[in-house]
């Protein structure tokens, strides 16, 4: 099995390279990348979601720094100015004209819009942020909002529309905005710690002391937002000096609305140098560009707390993504390498020089990618841009491979709980350490059952909490702390079953002994959680001990109730009478303990030939009058007793007679039969002759 636990994409979506006379940008919002060629107006746009090129015109009137979709599609918005936006409407109507939007402030410089809504945008200048909304049919724009912020950098999430200001000298006053549909809201501003100036070291004793402008300062390309278990966290890379000899830190602020965010995790690397950050599936992806390799954190594994910031170190250890290879595309002619800056921020439009595979060449082979290249360009949450080769890659976790690397049976579970698609390979995990060989100890095994269940336990109560909110007819709310609850993976005991116990209880390698303690030991833990056991678990360990003869054991765990009572256990225990014949009065005390089944227990009865057991116990219920007189006769007539059958006979008379003062039976009864074979068989006489004492047989 493969070594590494990052892949790229298998299929990325190829676009037109960078070239002497092609820009690329990339639009996060619609993850669409632009291909402009300078002197043409034909602008080439490739979806990821569609894997489709579209070919759009519009009027040249100089080159472009910047180019994106409003989020419908409908509007195309370019910057060819530092001054201004150009809008093109690419609607059904053909209007291809264009409008144009100023920045306010004749010396203001527009560094970035992006759109937050489908007819809304934002400008970043110099100056702060201008909130406009679009008019498309009257081809214009309304200013909305607007902040007046010395704005040194920014940095934009389209996931959440919050954007964040550089605005202090040394850049680590951050000034955040949340933007909605026709709303906007400034968020308290808060400041990001800086590590401290090295101090010389003792060569550089006569060195001047530091000056002002030697201090530190934050660089937007230090500075993400990521979005993790559904909050929002601003991502900051801290390098530390060489000379210290302490390696870089990631640092987590968590965003809120309405007070300044506060660092509540910091990431130990254990390195220095460039770094860039991706967010798959919850976790933190940090790629290391000098050493070439990658490394997973996760803020809900176990570290070290304060009390105020949790220390998180990698999951596993550093390694690399697995080898690309891509096929090379037919180019013409030698074009320069693209630099980060193409893409990374689309108001840049620049690129520097490398060849390209010849046309001829390009047909015959493929063409195996340089990882962490000098050309990535990282965006969130999980792309990674080649603009030289024309690539864009979605980084992907491989779990088969993190599960062969993570020898903690119980920390492997509570990693892949929270991973999206991991149901099968927990179900693997789980089935895997019952195989011999690979098999887990009972008591990892039992912590593994009591991590699954706690996690089904709290979906249980999540959907219960739902369903009643539905029917609840004041429509009560679900607490926020059951709202906030999300779960990737729920292994309930359909799966279990399915997937795992059906799976190995027959191999013959695995001890009896051991599945059966297994299953008995996942019983306990769903018991522990107050979940009701389904019957199939019960019924294989009883088919377990059954096959093995270990009626002895079978009947300890039911009378001891290491087996709930249940009518499905039941019914399977009657069928077992022939091979153990206690099981019989076993299944029918259990049915007398469910006061929920009392017709289950006189058919059982009938079935039997007991019929006097069974009146009494319709006796002892109190529901004698309430039994039909034909089904008993029948049942007495059948058996070929007539002691037994007068005995019923009578018994129903006496009913009669107390419910209607007379011993006949109405024609309601149907038991015209039963009256003739009575007289058939007794005559008109009281009592046959054998005498039977009927108060003596049903007491």
């Amino acid at each position: 099995m493969s070594g590494h636990y990052l892949d790229l994409s298998a299929n990325p979506l190829r676009f037109q390279p960078i070239g002497k006379s092609v820009n690329v940008f990339f639009d996060e919002a619609n993850r669409q990348v632009f291909a402009v060629n300078s002197g043409n107006s034909d602008i080439a746009v490739t979806s990821w979601d569609t894997r489709k090129v579209a070919y759009i015109r519009v009027p040249e009137t100089g080159p472009v720094l910047s180019i994106k979709f409003s989020l419908d599609k409908k509007v195309l918005a370019i910057q060819r100015s530092s001054q201004h936006v150009d809008f093109v409407n690419l609607g059904k109507s053909g209007d291809a004209a264009a409008y144009s939007q100023q920045c306010k402030g004749k010396t203001t410089e527009v560094r970035s819009f992006h759109w937050t809504n489908i007819n809304e945008i934002i400008f970043v200048t110099t100056q702060g942020v201008e909130f406009y909304q679009v008019f498309p049919e009257k081809r214009s724009l309304k200013l909305l909002r607007s902040f007046s912020v010395s704005v040194n950098w920014f940095v934009f999430s389209p996931l959440k529309n919050v954007l964040l200001l550089s605005t202090s000298s040394a850049g680590n006053t951050i000034c955040p905005f949340h933007f909605r549909p026709q709303q906007v809201t400034r968020m308290p501003k808060f400041e990001i710690d800086l590590p401290p100036l090295p101090k010389p070291s003792k060569a550089d004793k006569n060195a001047a002391p530091a000056q002002p402008a030697d201090k530190l300062r934050l660089l937007d390309r230090d500075v993400t937002l990521a979005l993790l278990y559904g909050q929002l966290y601003v991502v900051v890379v801290r390098n530390q000096a060489r000379s210290s000899g302490i390696g870089a830190e990631i640092v987590l602020y968590l965003l809120t609305k309405d007070v300044p965010a506060k660092r509540v995790a910091v990431l130990k690397l254990d390195m220095n140098g460039r770094f860039a950050v991706n967010t798959v599936d919850n976790l933190l992806i940090v790629h290391h560009q000098a050493s070439k390799t990658s490394a997973v954190f996760d803020i809900r594994w176990a570290g070290d707390y304060d009390g105020a910031i949790s220390l998180h170190h990698p999951v596993l250890a550093a390694l690399p993504i697995s080898p690309v290879t891509i096929p090379a595309q037919e180019t013409k002619g030698e074009a320069p390498a693209a630099t980060a800056a193409a893409v990374a921020a689309p108001t840049a439009a620049a690129a520097a020089a490398a060849s390209v595979v010849p046309a001829a060449e390009a047909a015959a082979k493929s063409v195996s990618c340089e990882l962490y290249s000098p050309n990535w360009v990282v965006f969130q949450p999980n792309i990674i841009i080649d603009a030289r080769l024309g690539c864009m890659w979605e980084v992907e976790l491989k779990l088969e491979v993190l599960v062969s690397m993570m020898a903690d049976k119980k920390q492997l579970i509570d990693f892949l709980l929270l991973r999206s698609d991991s149901k099968i390979v927990i179900l693997d995990v789980c089935k895997q350490s019952l195989v011999p060989g690979r098999q887990s100890s009972l008591s990892v095994i039992a912590r593994v059952f009591d991590t699954l269940n706690a996690v089904y336990k709290e979906h249980l109560k999540l959907a219960t909490a739902r369903s009643s909110t539905r029917t609840d007819d004041r429509r009560l709310s679900i607490s926020p702390q059951v709202n906030d609850i999300s779960f990737s993976c729920v292994i309930d005991q359909h799966d279990m079953y399915k997937h795992v116990l059906s799976q190995v209880v027959d191999i013959k390698s695995i001890q009896y002994k051991f599945m059966v303690a297994v299953i008995i030991e996942y019983i306990r833990s769903l018991n522990s959680f107050q979940i009701a056991v389904q019957h199939f678990l019960y019924e294989v360990v009883i088919k377990l001990l059954v096959e093995n003869n270990q009626f002895y054991q079978l009947h300890q765990f039911l009378q001891y109730h290491v087996l709930s009572d249940s009518k499905p256990l039941a019914c399977l225990m009657l069928s077992l009478e022939s091979v153990y014949a206690p099981a019989f009065q076993l299944a029918l005390d259990m049915l007398k303990r469910l006061s929920t089944v009392n017709d289950d227990i006189v058919d059982v009865l009938l079935s039997k030939n007991q019929l006097i057991p069974a009146l009494r116990f319709l006796r002892s219920n109190g529901r004698e009058d309430s039994v039909p007189a034909r089904l008993f006769l029948e049942a007495a007539a059948n058996s070929g007793d007539n002691a037994l059958f007068f005995t019923v006979y009578k018994f129903f008379e006496e009913r009669n007679m107390r419910l209607r003062r007379k011993p006949g039976f109405s024609p309601a009864d149907h038991c015209d039969q039963y009256v003739a074979l009575f007289n058939s068989l007794f005559g008109d006489a009281d009592t046959p002759k054998q005498q039977v004492n009927i108060p003596h047989l049903l007491e």
